[in-house]
Parts: C-alpha cells; sequence; structure tokens
C-alpha cells in the first residue's frame, strides 16, 4: 500500500530532492527543464511512497494572479508524475487528493496547466478548463498568452471568477503556465 506525505521545501532533504527530481525527469521523458523543476520548489510537496521508494509526486506553490481587476491568491500545482510501472492503479488520483486538500486550505483559487495526456484525468476531477483568455502579469505589463489557451485549468473555491474573462498569472523565468 502506497504512503502518502506532505512536506515544505524546506523539509526535503537533498536524497528526497533528488529522488523527486529523477522521478518527474522520467514521468516528463526528460521534457523537465531546470525552470519546470524551479516551479516546483518553494511550496508544499505530496509524496507518496511505496515499499520505501518514491512512486509519486506532486507540488503546490503559492502565485498571485489577477482576475476581474483584483488580486488572486491561487494555489498552482507543478510536477505531478506517477513512475510508469506504477500508473493505472489510483496513484495520481491519491496525490491529487492531498494537492486539492492544501488547496482548499489555503487558497482561494486553484491552478494549473495541463499536458494533453492529462486533461481528461483533471476534467474528471472536477478542474474546469479555462474558457477566456490567459495572460501574465509581466516586466512590460500585463501581456496576451494566446498559446496558453486551451491548456490552463482552474478548481474554483472562494474566488468570484468571470468565466470569460482573463486570468493573469505572475511572471516567473520559463513558461509562465
Amino acid at each position: 500500500m502506497a504512503d502518502v506525505r506532505t512536506a515544505h521545501t524546506a523539509d526535503l532533504d537533498p536524497a528526497t530532492l533528488k529522488a523527486v527530481r529523477a522521478l518527474l525527469d522520467d514521468a516528463f521523458d526528460g521534457d523537465m527543464s531546470d525552470e519546470d523543476w524551479d516551479h516546483t520548489l518553494g511550496g508544499a510537496h505530496v509524496l507518496l511512497w511505496e515499499d520505501g521508494e518514491l512512486i509519486g509526486h506532486g507540488a503546490v506553490v503559492r502565485r498571485q494572479f489577477l482576475h476581474a481587476g483584483r488580486a488572486v491568491r491561487a494555489g498552482y500545482v507543478e510536477g505531478v508524475g506517477v513512475r510508469a510501472d506504477k500508473r493505472g492503479r489510483g496513484h495520481g488520483s491519491a496525490v491529487m487528493d492531498e494537492a486539492e486538500r492544501l488547496l482548499r486550505g489555503g487558497f482561494e483559487l486553484g491552478a494549473l496547466s495541463a499536458s494533453d495526456d492529462a486533461v481528461g484525468f483533471y476534467a474528471a476531477r472536477g478542474w474546469r478548463l479555462w474558457p477566456g483568455t490567459t495572460s501574465v502579469v509581466g516586466p512590460r505589463g500585463i501581456e496576451r498568452l494566446p498559446d496558453e489557451e486551451g491548456g490552463v485549468f482552474v478548481l474554483p473555491l472562494s474566488a468570484e471568477l468571470t468565466f470569460d474573462g482573463d486570468l493573469a498569472c505572475d511572471w516567473r523565468s520559463g513558461d509562465a503556465w
């Protein structure tokens, strides 16, 4: 049976961080850049262990969004992955159950950018595809990011959302979403 544990980045030892990075490199078929890795750090990690081995991971990091003229405290889900030989057994759902608990306890909105393969997974969990426009609040002001549209999912919590409006995330290096 798998054991779910939650810890802040500051509480993870170097060996665990190395195991998380290796898991995500594998889960994303080597498409996990250093910037993507950096995006998973600084928040809460959901770690799924089985027989002393890390088999699943997800992270919830705090981000600031702008929507309908107000700042929204968002929990952004990053680095969700399950070891290839353990997929299809509910492990991804176990990781997301805990991530969603963290979101409900501390944020106005949950958000994530889903890979094409994961769209159905998140939709089945009640995440909603953002139908409006997406932007980033960057060094030059608010910049629209049409390439991100169709892949951003939200989990409405207490934030009042206008689903035909714009959702702007805070700027960061690498992919904004």
